[in-house]
């Protein structure tokens, strides 16, 4: 990759190996339960997690919203957070195609919801209320900057839920970097949970998909909404083999992202008119202060000459998000800094 691509990790291209193991895949109908190595993508994915069983879906915005329909009836209610991505970023479909309320609640800077804030939300037994079904949280939080949320709330959340005989849905698309910033297998992460779903197209750099993790009955249940949802796919062993590669060896090299962005957040700390807001994870937030010499659209179009793609975080004009990944190397790290410095002196 010759530009140097801030944007987000799902800008990721497939590592050769991925392409590799993509064109000598072995492959089956995957509807019909015969892909041997779709197979093995979600028997290994469930082991990883701690769970009986998985399923392969296309994205984590389906992935999460098949959990929220087979966890939930129409007409009940789930609690997410006020800056969840199933909230914010996934057009509304838990309402639209599940008739599910949200209730939200406040996500602090840090990523973290109150537990107060979740067993105050939870609905008495009254007729006039919904019915309380899912307590849902997303860890990395990337809205607030990926932050990872420790083992340990996990673990308080899960007992809150089962207290309440409340299912527990963790929206995990970068849970192996909340699991890398912990130094904790990841299974230890989501302990507790009664489903899970992460993301292989993002920092673990498979091109396409993502799994769902639950108990058997639960798994059964989520491929009928899967096919509802138009997400049954025939000969998909040629995607999972590269999502084996995401789980087995991706996942043991998140580290080097998070010193990257740690080297990114330090090299704009020195820069002019740049204020690092907060560094977590494999994500930089910076504020471009009004003292800057070129406007929010003259600074993309300075950087785009060095070959650096960056943009706004939506809706602001001057908060920018940097996220690193697999093709964003130190030295990347240091031309970014470097050019950065330069079109703003």
């Amino acid at each position: 990759m010759n530009v140097i691509d801030l944007r987000s990790d799902t800008v990721t291209h497939p590592t050769p190996q991925m392409r590799e193991a993509m064109a000598n895949a072995v492959v089956g109908d995957d509807v019909y339960g015969e892909d041997p190595t779709v197979i093995q993508l979600e028997r290994d994915s469930a082991e990883m997690l701690g769970f009986e069983a998985g399923l392969f879906v296309t994205s984590g915005t389906q992935g999460n919203l098949i959990a929220l329909l087979t966890h939930c009836e129409r007409g009940t209610e789930a609690i997410v957070g006020d800056k969840a991505h199933t909230f914010v970023y996934e057009a509304g479909g838990m309402s639209s195609l599940g008739g599910i309320m949200p209730h939200t609640v406040k996500v602090h800077d840090d990523g973290y919801i109150d537990l107060d804030d979740i067993k105050h939300a939870i609905r008495g037994d009254n007729c006039h209320f919904p019915k309380t079904r899912l307590i849902s949280i997303e860890n990395t939080q990337g809205t607030v900057g990926g932050q990872a949320l420790s083992p340990e709330y996990t673990r308080q959340v899960a007992d809150l839920a089962q207290h309440h005989g409340i299912k527990f849905h963790i929206d995990g698309a970068r849970i192996f970097n909340a699991a890398t910033a912990f130094n904790v297998p990841v299974k230890n992460i989501v302990q507790g949970a009664d489903s899970v779903t992460f993301c292989l197209s993002k920092g673990l750099c498979a091109p396409v998909g993502s799994v769902l993790v639950g108990d058997s009955a639960f798994i059964a249940q989520a491929k009928r909404a899967r096919k509802v949802l138009g997400g049954g796919m025939r000969q998909a062993g040629i995607l999972a083999a590269a999502g084996l590669i995401s789980i087995h060896e991706m996942s043991k090299r998140l580290h080097e992202d998070h010193a990257n962005a740690a080297l990114l957040a330090e090299g704009l700390s020195d820069i002019p008119h740049v204020k690092v807001m907060n560094q977590s994870t494999n994500f930089v937030f910076f504020w471009l202060e009004e003292t800057s010499p070129l406007t929010p659209t003259e600074f993309q179009k300075r950087l785009a000459e060095h070959n650096i793609l960056l943009s706004p975080y939506p809706g602001y004009e001057r908060k920018y998000r940097c996220v690193t990944h697999y093709w964003v190397t130190p030295e990347r790290v240091e031309q970014v800094s470097q050019a950065i410095h330069e079109i703003l002196s």
